[in-house]
């Protein structure tokens, strides 16, 4: 399982992540993508992937400004955008040096492998070694590219008191940063399904990304699978009242299975059960069992086609 929308530097995650980030691993969790809301969480996700936490699980980031944190005062979105754009290019950059590294071990590695299978019997402790050797370049190419790896979390809220053409703005600038550096986008929507869809085909956006916390109707789902977005699938599902987005993920586990991406948006959005307790990635076991039980698709199916899934879209060099 992959959770592609958790939010970890949040509390009470971002108190205890060691711990969190076991306790995910145990219940079969295999990465985490925590997208960016502000510009205090970019400075605190820069630091995932150092040790010890890219030792328990990969953690895959993103950079944006949520449209719940933009400031209500106009003058202050130009200066907060060229901060956004030269997080992304800083970031973009560091990224790109850390594989070009990783990238040039690599060959070495592999080639002192080589060079070990050939050895005599009595010499093949050196192999071993070799092997070894091979595993910590392998394992530190993954932890480089799950540096970063996306923009966002942006998107439209109808739900707040933002004024909607201050998130139209900030939104566009994300989708132009996102085309330029060739990025998925990670979206959020809040009764904003018509105006999210009208802004994706006024703008020049012709990559690829996902509609975060998705729920709507199979017409909404389709709009935004033609248009190349993963729909991710949450807390949601797991309420009965909500039918119709289960009918509707019911509907994309059998037509658009490759449409699909799990998540928890924890600490946030609690399954069903589970309500008034913080939400936590492991959790993501009570998504997967109710789309299971929604689709009749054994639970390691769905992994499988989910990480799939998540692996196109966010990791298309690694994977």
């Amino acid at each position: 399982m992959i959770d592609s929308h958790c939010h970890l530097n949040l509390a009470p995650l971002g108190s205890n992540l060691t711990e969190v980030l076991r306790k995910a691993k145990q219940n079969g969790v295999k990465r985490i993508m925590v997208p960016g809301i502000t510009p205090a969480s970019w400075n605190v996700l820069s630091s995932y992937n150092s040790q010890p936490y890219c030792d328990i699980l990969p953690i895959d980031t993103a950079i944006g400004l949520h449209p719940y944190f933009l400031p209500k005062e106009r003058d202050e979105i130009p200066p907060l955008l060229k901060q956004f754009e030269d997080a992304v290019a800083d970031a973009v950059a560091n990224t790109k040096e850390s594989l070009s590294l990783v990238k040039g071990a690599l060959p070495n590695a592999q080639g002192f492998l080589s060079v070990a299978q050939g050895c005599a019997p009595e010499a093949q402790g050196c192999s071993s070694n070799a092997q070894g050797c091979l595993s910590s370049a392998q394992g530190c190419f993954s932890s480089a590219q799950g540096c970063f790896s996306a923009i966002g979390e942006t998107g439209l809220d109808g739900h707040i008191p933002v004024d909607m053409n201050v998130q139209q703005q900030v939104l566009h600038a994300h989708l132009d940063i996102a085309d330029s550096f060739g990025l998925p986008v990670i979206l959020h929507h809040r009764k904003s399904h018509h105006l999210l869809l009208e802004a994706l085909k006024a703008s020049s956006f012709e990559g690829r990304g996902v509609i975060h916390a998705f729920s709507g109707s199979k017409d909404v789902a389709k709009r935004y699978i033609d248009r190349g977005f993963c729909l991710g699938i949450g807390g949601t599902v797991t309420y009965e009242r909500a039918k119709k987005t289960r009918d509707t993920v019911t509907y994309l586990l059998w037509h658009h299975p490759e449409s699909i991406l799990l998540e928890t948006d924890a600490p946030d959005m609690p399954m069903s059960g589970r309500q008034g307790q913080p939400n936590m990635p492991h959790y993501l076991t009570d998504v997967v069992a109710a789309l299971s039980a929604l689709s009749d698709i054994e639970p390691n199916e769905i992994n499988a086609i989910t990480s799939a899934n998540y692996a196109r879209l966010f990791k298309p060099s690694l994977f």
